[in-house]
This record gives structure tokens, C-alpha cells and sequence, in this order.
């Protein structure tokens, strides 16, 4: 079960987010790359070009992505919520659709588009439902003008039924926030904070004051950010069924693989089949199909755990550094970590806000 924190803490950074993504370790997904969309523009006939940067789902027909970021700044990290019955159709485990699809959704979407119009359209026009249960931080990443903030992050969510439900974001410097597979908290007195999150929104407020104290590298930090992925809560049997291994998933950031015995013999089939390493198009290059994945469990091949980490670092000049850490290759073999990063560096276009905008209401 994935989770995300982000914090505004940092003097140097507008914002630095953490995520890891909790998947079958089998399950089809390329590698992080640049890739580009057509956008409908809502000021021109013609349709726009976004270059976005993710990794993505092979598995499903959209090939959408957990976690990405454009070169003008849209960006994008979404969790699933865990239903706790299949027996709910206006919330269901696996949706027709992908739930990566609404992350492209924001990805591709027209450059000119605001953060709070797309949440608007989506919660009105109803696109958020027909997808199995997921919350969505997504946003510009600009700095506010005249200002050293960041224009806020909206949280949009298929529990939310109006546009005012949706919380807003690292408006402000100085906090920490944390996401997994329950609904966002704004208020820690509504409800208790699953444990992995408290840990993991403690363990980032220290890392940063801990940082910032030392005036340390940004490799240092990056590497005390993966640190904090790595955080192991998970009990010592690895052996036991995915349904006896769901209530410790609350509790651990990072999660081990596991399985019972026949999630164990597929991993170990999959180990000694030889296929080819996957690229951001598929195996040699090829285009992977999509396969419609729309039985009531999913996917559910070999072993269950966290499939990769990612870092993202935003620099009060626009500058981003994006690192994905791959756990896992396509056969289910262990990479050593930091054998399977994959880094870029780029500066976002737009990253200075052209106005104020009136967002102080969200904060």
C-alpha cells in the first residue's frame, strides 16, 4: 500500500516529495522516461504538446503512471484508497477504468488549465468515477509571485462529491504531509493517522530540520530521503497470504515482498523465464500491449511489496531533480540499491507565476 509525503520545510526547496509505489513486483511497468501528448487547448484549434515524465503502468490499456511531472510543472503523485468491500458499486476495488489514467489526465491536460478548474471538471463531469477507489495530489508547480511559496496542491478523491471537499496543500512553508491508502487528514483530531504515515511525516520533519542543521549535500539528503522509504515495519514471515499480510501494511513504509506458496512458485517461475528486460515501450522496444485487467482482484501475480521509490526536489529557481529507484527487474530478481536509479534534471518552463492567484482560501 503506497505511500507519499511531501514537505515545504526545506529553505532550499519549494517542495521535496517521497513516494513509494506497493505493487505486485511482477507487474508490467517501464521505466521512468519522457514522453509526449497531445492536450486539447481551450485558447487554439490546434492541439498542444506536453513532454511529460513518468514511469508506466503496462498492465492496463491506458498505460497510465502512479507519480509524473511535465516540463511546464503539472504534477501528479495518486494512491489507492483501500475499500474494505467488493460488494460496492459506487466504490469498487477495480475499476473499467485505471486509476493511472487519472494521473495522465492531469498530466495531459491543457497547459493553460488551472489546478482548481481540472479538480472542478473532474468532480463534476463525473470522471472521477468508473476507477477503483484513489486520492490524487496533483497541481502547478510555480512559485508564487512576490512571494517565496508555492502555489498550492489540490488532493482530489472519488469520496469527494462537490469541488469544495477537495483539500488544499503545501500553500505554506514550513509543514509536512502525509498520503497513503485511507482519505486525506487535514485536522489529526478527525480520525487517527494510519501509523506509516505518522512515522513517515515524523521521520521526514526530522530528516529536514536534521539537513538543513548540517547544511548538507543534496546527495546526502537524497540519500537520508530514501532512508526514510526504506523504513521496514513488516513482520519477519514473509511467507503469509496477501490477505493476512493487509492489516501490518498500515504500519510499514517500506514493505518486504511477500506471498504465500503459489504467489512464491510464480515469482520463481518468473525468475528463471529469461524474458526481456521491459523498456518505457516494452520488452526490446516493442510496444506492449495493454491487458484489460478487470477481474474483481486485479493482478495478483507473484509476490506483493514495494516495486519502486521515487524522489522528486524542487528548487526555488524551477529546477527539478526526479530519481526512481527500481527494486526489482522484469523477472522479479532483487537490483542492489542504487544499481537500478534512473535520474534527470530539468527546469521547469513557466516555473514563475505570471499573477497572484487568489488561493488563500484553500491554505
Amino acid at each position: 500500500m503506497c505511500i507519499a509525503l511531501l514537505t515545504t520545510s526545506h529553505p532550499k526547496y519549494a517542495l521535496i516529495a517521497i513516494d513509494n509505489r506497493d505493487e505486485y513486483i511482477l507487474r508490467p511497468t517501464s521505466k521512468p522516461h519522457w514522453w509526449t501528448t497531445l492536450a486539447s487547448s481551450a485558447s487554439s484549434s490546434n492541439p498542444v504538446e506536453v513532454e511529460v515524465l513518468s514511469s508506466r503502468d503496462l498492465q492496463r490499456a491506458e498505460h497510465g503512471a502512479w507519480l509524473g511531472i511535465t516540463k511546464g510543472g503539472n504534477f501528479a503523485v495518486l494512491t489507492n484508497y483501500r475499500e474494505t468491500s467488493n460488494h460496492d458499486a459506487a466504490h469498487p476495488v477495480h475499476g473499467k477504468r485505471s486509476r493511472g489514467g487519472i494521473v495522465t489526465a492531469w498530466l495531459a491536460a491543457d497547459p493553460q488549465e488551472s489546478t482548481e478548474s481540472f479538480t472542478r471538471r473532474m468532480v463534476e463531469s463525473g470522471d472521477v468515477k468508473g476507477v477503483g477507489g484513489f486520492s490524487l495530489i496533483c497541481g502547478k508547480l510555480r512559485k508564487q509571485k512576490g512571494a517565496q511559496r508555492l502555489e498550492p496542491l489540490a488532493i482530489l478523491s472519488n469520496r469527494h462529491d462537490h469541488k469544495d471537499h477537495i483539500p488544499w496543500i503545501c500553500g505554506k512553508r514550513g509543514n509536512v504531509y502525509g498520503l497513503s491508502n485511507a482519505t486525506y487528514i487535514r485536522n489529526v483530531d478527525d480520525e487517527p493517522l494510519w501509523p506509516k504515515v505518522q512515522k513517515g511525516s515524523e521521520a521526514l520533519a526530522q530528516t529536514i530540520t536534521r539537513a538543513v542543521e548540517k547544511d548538507v549535500s543534496e546527495q546526502e539528503l537524497q540519500d537520508a530521503l530514501f532512508k526514510i522509504l526504506d523504513t521496514n515495519d513488516f513482520p519477519s514471515n514473509h511467507n503469509m497470504d496477501l490477505e493476512e499480510g493487509i492489516p501490518f501494511l498500515k504500519h510499514t513504509i517500506f514493505v518486504p515482498a511477500f506471498g504465500g506458496a503459489e504467489h512464491q512458485r510464480e515469482m520463481q517461475e518468473a525468475r528463471v523465464s529469461d524474458k526481456p528486460e521491459l523498456t518505457e515501450d516494452g520488452p526490446a522496444g516493442e510496444e506492449l500491449p495493454g491487458q484489460p485487467d478487470m477481474s474483481v482482484s486485479g493482478y495478483q501475480t507473484g509476490l506483493y511489496g514495494t516495486q519502486r521509490q521515487t524522489l522528486v526536489l524542487v528548487d526555488w529557481d524551477g529546477n527539478v531533480s526526479y530519481t526512481e529507484r527500481a527494486l526489482w527487474d522484469s523477472n522479479g530478481n532483487a537490483i542492489p540499491r542504487g544499481q537500478g536509479d534512473v535520474k534527470f534534471n530539468f527546469k521547469i518552463e513557466g516555473w514563475n507565476s505570471d499573477e497572484e492567484r487568489e488561493l488563500e482560501s484553500h491554505l
